[in-house]
């Protein structure tokens, strides 16, 4: 064999186990995506996992509902009426998703494939006064729909696919290394390609973590929205100001019975000269 056709085997080779390799890689970064929206207690809420070599590396619960208008013809057939339909994230959906170093995805699908909810987050480092600061948000969400979907949507003008997107979104913002609670509702715009739409996308009991876990299907520590914090403090409030007064009604009762004990065993010194005979 000459040295052309012993080279032209070694690329072969080569090609073979780079093959091997890509195959063994795309193995052990094998991940799996588990649907556990029948362990809450809450039916409106879902729980969703993406595991990576047997770990979690994402995990997801809330509740989510999409508000889309579409047109309809008015009873003259000339003029059109703007509807709106509500569409709740359903259990029982196919759930998919990806983990990475400094981007995570998570994608839900539901009724036969009409819906599909995409949400991309993002962890990034900031220069702060305190030095580099390493935060996650949620950098994207696009949810496609079909309004041909019967349903939710009766008698649309132009049944068909329809994709909104949000745009320059930085929701959820959170430090790395803890996950996101919030059981407010929060409200995300996304422009529809349907023209002159815009779907608006709610979210509540939201807890979630895309990054760095730590133990297996366990959430780290949360960082709670600004909304929950001022609830929780509107809510314990009145309880420590009560608790404020009692002490200050028990202090003022203490002071006095102390001082009316003393004052009640001091001398009474008569102002009339006339009446100091009587003393002594």
């Amino acid at each position: 064999m000459d040295l052309r056709g012993r080279a032209l085997l070694s690329g072969d080779r080569l090609r073979i186990l780079l093959m091997l390799f890509h195959a063994m890689a795309q193995t052990v970064a094998e991940q799996e995506v588990e649907n556990l929206s029948g362990l809450s207690t809450n039916p409106g809420k879902d729980i969703f996992v993406v595991r990576e070599n047997g770990t979690t590396c994402l995990m997801a619960e809330f509740a989510a509902k999409f508000i889309v208008p579409y047109d309809v013809w008015a009873n003259n057939y000339v003029d059109l009426i703007t509807e709106q339909a509500e569409i709740a994230l359903t259990r029982g959906a196919e759930v998919n998703g990806r983990c990475g170093h400094n981007e995570s995805e998570l994608q839900v699908f539901w009724v036969d494939r009409a819906y599909t909810l995409k949400m991309l987050f993002v962890k990034e480092s900031h220069n702060t006064s305190k030095g580099p600061e390493a935060t996650w948000r949620l950098g994207k969400v696009q949810f496609v729909y079909d309004t041909s979907e019967k349903t939710h949507f009766k008698d649309p003008v132009s049944a068909g696919k329809h994709t909104a997107n949000s745009h320059h979104l930085a929701a959820l913002v959170t430090p790395a290394g803890m996950s996101y609670e919030c059981q407010a509702q929060q409200s995300i715009s996304l422009a529809s390609s349907d023209p002159q739409k815009t779907v608006t996308m709610v979210l509540s009991a939201v807890h979630v973590q895309p990054f760095d876990i730590i133990s297996d299907f366990v959430f780290s520590e949360e960082h709670k929205c600004p909304v929950d914090e001022r609830e929780q403090l509107e809510e314990t409030l009145p309880l420590i100001l009560g608790l404020i007064l009692g002490l200050v009604i028990v202090i003022t009762l203490v002071i006095y019975h102390i001082h009316h004990k003393m004052t009640a065993h001091q001398v009474q010194i008569p102002r009339d000269r006339s009446q100091y005979k009587h003393m002594g």
